[in-house]
């Protein structure tokens, strides 16, 4: 995910509510199916259609994330990991890892510093009545793969 100048507080680096905006940024890009008038090709992960006219919401109903060390602004764009640590009957739980960028290490030994780790409970949602909506087989299927541990928060106190 590309840093926009604009990420930035104070103190030179990303501010806590532009890592949010940024997840945000990356989860849209992994579910949400494309318009296909722009040429893009979506990942297979992309199975999600936007807009009222679909009758389905995506609603966060709960978001976590762990700063591990200060983002600073850099052009080449953070790598950030997602997968999959709970699927459910209507709702879905992101993981996310923050980290430096790809190549961004000297030499041949390349070391990514991890920034930040983060999860998000997705529900799908009725447009019409407000309850709680079940995953399609086809969602399903193509978030089946990416199943695996979820986060393990170390700095709970």
């Amino acid at each position: 995910m590309p840093l926009r100048w604009g990420d930035l507080d104070a103190f030179n680096h990303v501010n806590n509510t532009s890592m949010l905006k940024l997840l945000e940024e990356a989860r849209i890009r992994a579910f949400w199916r494309s318009t296909g008038e722009d040429g893009e090709d979506a990942p297979s992960t992309a199975v999600l259609d936007s807009g009222l006219e679909h009758g389905v919401l995506s609603l966060i109903a709960r978001q976590e994330i762990e700063y591990l060390r200060p983002v600073p602004y850099q052009r080449r764009p953070l790598d950030v990991q997602i997968w999959f640590g709970r699927i459910g009957g209507s709702s879905i739980e992101i993981c996310y890892e923050v980290y430096s960028p790809l190549g961004a290490g000297s030499g041949d030994h390349e070391t990514q510093e991890l920034y930040a780790r983060s999860s998000a409970v997705l529900v799908m949602v009725d447009a019409e009545s407000g309850r709680p909506r079940r995953l399609t087989d086809e969602q399903r299927a193509a978030w089946t793969p990416h199943l695996d541990e979820p986060i393990v928060y170390a700095r709970r106190g």
